[in-house]
């Protein structure tokens, strides 16, 4: 009699689409500080009465030391280094032309499916998982599906920074329910319009990026770098240290002006120390039950490519599961030049170190952020 194996479900290929502007530190500053002196200025007698607080200059050893960041790569870069916008001034498409996260997630989906050996005719899900979307409808999954020339069906989800690693566990759900026989999964990260340009704490953090992940059953994978998932966890516990409150309702709200779409809560706000305090134990937490429920000692993993949020947030987790500081290799870190973005920020650093493992190789492929959520995907190279 023949026992019931689960089929083995891989990552078959993954992509990176990376955008064509990039932005300094140092231009950033330059502008931020110009910025600061300018409502200094404009408000200098209120402030001097003590009716308003002066704002306070920004500094390149400020951001990288807060963040790890160098620089960051942007769609448009128009807008955001201009004082009286400090914004990307993004045309609208018309409806027939295709839409902006779309276009990002093709560049990186063709080539997931170049590295996957795979044609887009064979792919019969499609996953858009992103912080953020353009649109509540239709789904983008769907125009990207349409446009690449895909089968079966598509759709959008989020669960802010987390949801690459669920888009994965959503994807190997369908396949190992045979709903689908391979998916995309396209995690297109326009940040940049959600900075608040405007605020010393948050003006440096995000960049935009598109990342992509073929799966499929084991059997039928033909790529020439393939993982398979030995275990997923995920987790999400609420909370609002990590929010925006733009919606489609703002504009409903009594009395708008153009000036509530510049405050602060319509763009990314957390309160960073809470985020650090709170996250990173259960962060820590659920690694260490996934390994034991596994039975896989930490010294067998070899790498750990973990999101890109904040280098102070990665150096922690990994310090803590290897009870000493991490290696480069170990820990591959990619913030420095792509910046934070947001779910595809482990993907990424998986795509561009993952070639060196030979099979039997194990690595920890882990998001976490808003929600709180956390998604932890275990890896062997076959």
């Amino acid at each position: 009699m023949k026992k019931n194996v689960t089929p083995g479900i891989v990552i078959s290929g993954t992509g990176v689409f990376t955008p064509p502007y990039t932005i300094t530190n140092e231009e950033l500053v330059h502008s931020y500080n110009a910025y600061v002196d300018s409502y200094n200025n404009l408000h200098r007698n209120e402030i001097a009465k003590g009716e308003m607080s002066a704002l306070q200059h920004s500094t390149c050893e400020f951001i990288e030391k807060a963040s790890g960041i160098k620089q960051r790569y942007v769609m448009v870069k128009e807008g955001i280094l201009d004082t009286h916008r400090m914004m990307p001034a993004i045309s609208r498409r018309p409806d027939e032309e295709l839409s902006i996260t779309a276009e990002m997630a093709i560049h990186a989906a063709r080539e997931a499916l170049e590295n996957a050996g795979r044609k887009p005719g064979e792919i019969d899900l499609v996953i858009y998982g992103a912080s953020t979307s353009e649109r509540p409808w239709p789904a983008v999954a769907v125009e990207i599906q349409a446009a690449l020339g895909c089968t079966g069906y598509a759709f959008d989800m989020t669960v802010a920074c987390s949801t690459a690693t669920f888009g994965i566990s959503t994807a190997m759900d369908a396949l190992l329910a045979g709903t689908a026989t391979c998916a995309l999964v396209v995690n297109p990260e326009f940040a940049s319009p959600q900075i608040n340009f405007r605020d010393r704490d948050s003006h440096f953090i995000f960049g935009d990026v598109a990342t992509a992940c073929i799966l499929e059953k084991e059997e039928s994978a033909k790529g020439k770098h393939v993982f398979r998932i030995l275990d997923r966890k995920l987790k999400t516990q609420f909370s609002n240290n990590i929010r925006t409150n733009v919606s489609f309702l703002t504009k409903s709200e009594p009395n708008i002006t153009l000036g509530r779409f510049y405050e602060q809560d319509q763009f990314f706000i957390q309160q960073g120390r809470k985020v650090f305090k709170e996250l990173l134990p259960l962060i820590c937490n659920l690694i260490e039950q996934q390994l034991k429920e596994k039975n896989i000692d930490i010294k067998d993993i070899r790498r750990m490519w973990l999101h890109q949020a904040n280098i102070n947030m990665n150096l922690f987790v990994a310090r803590h599961l290897l009870a000493r500081d991490a290696e480069f290799k170990e820990a591959p870190v990619v913030l420095d030049e792509y910046a934070n973005t947001a779910s595809a920020g482990s993907i990424i650093a998986f795509h561009k170190y993952h070639e060196d493992l030979v099979p039997g190789d194990k690595g920890i492929i882990c998001s976490f952020g808003a929600g709180y959520s956390i998604g932890s995907l275990i890896v062997e190279k076959i």
